[in-house]
């Protein structure tokens, strides 16, 4: 939640500096609301396509840290001298 409050916060931050040029009138100027619905729009739409990138790729990451996690593991362990058990677990 604080993820996309940020992200919100910063996309009509950005979207009123690019667009609002006038604060002598109470609504926006038809001029004005184009542009904030395009900025907007291209805003979410790249945040949307960012996500999916991150979606797309994340299983692979936690997958291969996974794998590193257990060799560093396999590695860390005390190897059973030859000719005796290991011990259990």
């Amino acid at each position: 939640l604080r993820d996309f409050l940020l992200v919100y916060n910063r996309m009509t931050e950005l979207c009123f500096r690019h667009c609002v040029c006038n604060l002598n009138y109470r609504l926006l100027t038809g001029r004005e609301e184009t542009c904030l619905d395009r900025c907007a729009g291209k805003l979410v739409r790249s945040n949307h396509r960012l996500m999916g990138a991150y979606v797309a790729l994340i299983p692979a990451v936690l997958q291969r840290r996974a794998a590193d996690y257990e060799a560093s593991a396999a590695a860390a362990a005390p190897a059973a001298p030859p000719g005796l058990p290991a011990a259990p677990g």
